[in-house]
């Protein structure tokens, strides 16, 4: 059994498609309570605290490391400040980690910003401590519009591993899938009442939309100019934006079972928190589909591991030249 850790977990949007593998998660962090509440509920592991205060030889051994890390200080969104910002040195925890277990495969995801904050210097730096480690890399800006989700939400994925040829056997490479709106959204009778936006919130919207091609469903998004565009889709979840930066058809918020539909999570994962932190988990979450199809690739490398039963590249088979390709 493939055994991984799932640091800066949040409500478990990485761990998923590794536990439909059958996969086994020895160990999770942290440190939002209220994400943590939910993770519980969703997955019956209760996350351990702060990574900052854990001892790397407390984590158990494992095979696969998983980090969405903290990425306010990269985003567009946020004040850019990178490694200068306290959030920005959490990089720093996984590599601390790392550097102790020497995981045989480590997948990292943030925002696209990370590839060009700081001239690059930022991203560069991450890639050269990851390769001082032994890690053959590769990684890809991808967008969960691209995954059948219908919400533009780009992201870096960075996939590491210390055998080289498993890294060569490694591409991201997916297929278009195409998104459908309609299937995300709830009736608005079935939605709660104050999740509808006012009557001046409405015609404001109205106002601004004049002159532009309105159609059903849709996602009308306000951004900080106070420009309106009418979508087919959302654009990322946010978690400080305006409670009325995206409304569904110009009329309501997104509920919370949309906006978990929106990375992705199934309808059956729970929801036991508030709406106002059901917000604040989904816009730090990620794209479940777009993990699902890195997953699977990883997946397929393991598994042609141990039919093959060898640790070089010397093999039978090139395993460049495979159908993992």
């Amino acid at each position: 059994m493939i055994k991984f850790i799932d640091l800066f977990a949040g409500i478990g949007g990485i761990r998923l498609p590794f536990d439909e593998l059958g996969y086994h998660c020895v160990f999770s962090s942290e440190w939002d309570k209220s994400a943590s509440i939910t993770y519980k509920a969703n997955f019956g592991d209760e996350p351990a605290g702060d990574i900052t205060r854990i001892a790397a030889e407390t984590i158990p051994r494992h095979d696969l490391l998983l980090a969405g890390f903290p990425c306010q200080t990269f985003s567009i969104m946020g004040k850019r400040q990178g490694f200068l910002d306290t959030r920005g040195t959490m990089f720093f925890e996984i590599a601390r980690i790392i550097d102790y277990h020497h995981p045989s495969i480590i997948l990292l995801e943030n925002v696209k910003q990370l590839t060009t904050h700081d001239k690059g210097r930022t991203f560069e730096t991450i890639l050269q401590v990851l390769d001082k480690q032994g890690y053959h890399l590769k990684w890809r800006v991808l967008n969960a519009l691209d995954f059948g989700l219908p919400q533009k939400r780009e992201r870096v994925i960075i996939v590491g591993f210390l055998d080289k040829c498993e890294c060569d056997a490694f591409n991201f490479d997916f297929p278009k899938k195409k998104y459908d709106l309609s299937k995300i959204l709830e009736r608005d009778e079935d939605v709660d009442k104050t999740l509808f936006a006012s009557e001046r919130i409405i015609e404001k919207r109205v106002a601004n939309t004049q002159g532009k091609k309105l159609f059903y469903p849709s996602i009308w998004h306000e951004n900080k100019a106070g420009n309106i565009s009418v979508l087919d889709h959302a654009c990322a979840l946010r978690t400080g934006a305006s409670y009325n930066y995206l409304l569904v058809n110009g009329v309501r918020r997104p509920s919370s079972r949309e906006l978990l539909r929106l990375q992705g999570f199934p309808d059956s994962f729970k929801i036991v928190v508030p709406y106002g932190e059901i917000r604040k988990q989904t816009g730090n979450s990620v794209a479940i589909p777009m993990i699902r199809a890195v997953a699977g690739k990883i997946d397929l490398i393991i598994k042609s591991k141990r039919q093959w039963n060898t640790q070089s590249c010397v093999t039978e088979v090139n395993c460049t030249q495979t159908n993992l390709i």
